[in-house]
């Protein structure tokens, strides 16, 4: 395995060589192409001042080469081997340690690395919580529903996924500003950024609460859960569908208590939505997602409640203030890789359910929910493991479209800024890294493969 690995690494060097390749030849190739005059074509300069200015970009860049040539300087300078530079910028003498370089932007006049440095947690940090969430949940729906094949729970959740999956994620992200950050309705998360200018003064944690205060929120939270959790536990389906249709009538009004004025939207509508909604999730045939889910939103309301009963100036703190601003943007990258996921989850459980080992299982006496989790569910992870590989680099593509819509600085913002820009240094590099993670989430995805069958061997 190790050779392998070994091996994989290798062959990511000429295959980010012919990543790279293609994009500087596309770049090139571009009407207009990569050139001091294009660089400074929208700049309202004196004509001295635009030859000067590309005569820099020309002696900085080598803009003035050839293609092959340019490839040839940004290559070098990204190599820690390679040929140093003289101070014309023409190559000198080689050598085994002068260093990686990724250049300057063109757009914002500093080193890339500088950029990347700035930017590449922020989308890291999208993706890390992103990723797990999209799995957790793709994998309790995709059971459930393979388990309750052609049943309701079956059903709601096929029709429900693929409604989701259907939904263009920057409509999604317009929608939940339009609603959920807007002043015009209920202004529960912020519009823009991944935290407030005064929460890099905050605490990390939330301060000014008293110990009494505490109790309240604690105190709210625990009734609000109790109580869903208690009517998800009602054996009688009725008596549920309809409290959990007053309950959503209750929260749908108040809600539109602050928007009197519109008597369509919110007086009408609102609490009729929220009366399907709670409806809905107390007919649920499963315990555990009726328990799960309603007491959730009982944990949520009880907390808002506490929230009410409480006089002192909350300072929120550094984390709530991140944790906050990531709800909306979290929710909008999430959603269509987990409806794809929990359909695939599903297809691949009810196809090792009906296979020949999982039928000489249950011939033996085995439980069903044994042969599911401990026979089933492991050959069941080989798709998954797969789409795993597509997902990383799936979901910072997917970034691109988040941090533009919530003026998130990430690489995906840079990375559109610079395709406007035609920033050739900043492209490159962008390419580079985003092909490495992609190369990186193939070979993870190979060695899962030999944890979870043991048959897989690359020796």
């Amino acid at each position: 395995m190790l050779a392998y690995i070994i091996r994989r690494l290798l062959l990511m060097i000429p295959t980010l060589l012919g990543i790279t390749i293609v994009v500087f030849s596309i770049m090139a190739s571009s009407p207009g192409g990569i050139s001091a005059q294009s660089l400074t074509g929208g700049l309202d300069m004196k004509p001295a001042e635009r030859k000067a200015l590309e005569d820099y970009y020309n002696k900085r860049y080598g803009l003035d080469d050839p293609a092959p040539i340019q490839y040839l300087r940004w290559l070098n300078n990204i190599s820690p081997i390679g040929f140093t530079l003289d101070d014309d910028n023409n190559f000198d003498k080689f050598s085994f340690t002068k260093g990686s370089d990724l250049g300057q932007s063109f757009n914002y006049g500093r080193d890339v690395s500088e950029l990347i440095k700035e930017r590449l947690p922020i989308t890291l940090l999208l993706n890390l919580i992103t990723i797990p969430l999209i799995y957790i949940i793709a994998i309790v729906i995709g059971v459930k529903a393979a388990t309750d094949r052609g049943g309701r729970f079956d059903v709601a959740s096929s029709v429900s996924l693929l409604a989701l999956w259907s939904i263009p994620s920057m409509l999604t992200g317009v929608l939940l500003i339009g609603f959920f950050a807007n002043v015009q309705h209920w202004q529960w998360f912020p519009t823009a950024g991944l935290s407030e200018r005064e929460a890099l003064d905050m605490t990390f944690l939330p301060t000014g609460l008293s110990l009494i205060s505490v109790f309240k929120l604690f105190l709210g939270m625990t009734i609000g859960a109790a109580a869903m959790v208690s009517l998800a536990l009602w054996h009688h389906k009725q008596t549920r569908i309809v409290i959990g249709a007053i309950l959503g009538v209750a929260v749908g009004w108040w809600m539109s208590a602050s928007h009197p004025e519109d008597l369509l939207l919110h007086q009408i509508s609102l609490p009729i939505l929220g009366a399907i909604t709670i409806a809905l999730l107390g007919w649920i045939e499963s315990p555990a997602f009726r328990v799960g889910i309603l007491g959730i939103l009982g944990a949520g309301f009880g907390l808002t409640i506490g929230f009410n009963f409480i006089s002192e100036d909350i300072i929120r703190g550094f984390l709530f203030d991140r944790i906050w601003h990531l709800i909306l943007p979290i929710i909008t990258l999430s959603y269509g890789s987990f409806a794809f996921l929990t359909k695939l989850t599903r297809t691949s459980i009810l196809e090792n359910l009906q296979a020949d080992y999982a039928r000489t299982a249950r011939a033996k006496g085995v439980s069903e929910n044994d042969v599911l989790w401990k026979h089933v569910f492991r050959n069941s992870l080989m798709p998954l493991i797969t789409a795993t590989a597509g997902i990383l680099p799936g979901l910072i593509a997917g970034s691109i479209i988040v941090e533009t819509i919530f003026s998130i600085e990430g690489m995906g913002k840079l990375a559109l800024e610079a395709v406007k820009g035609r920033d050739r240094e900043l492209i490159l590099s962008i390419t580079l890294i985003s092909g490495l993670l992609t190369l990186i989430g193939n070979l993870l995805a190979d060695f899962l493969y030999t944890i979870v069958d043991p048959r897989v061997s690359y020796d």
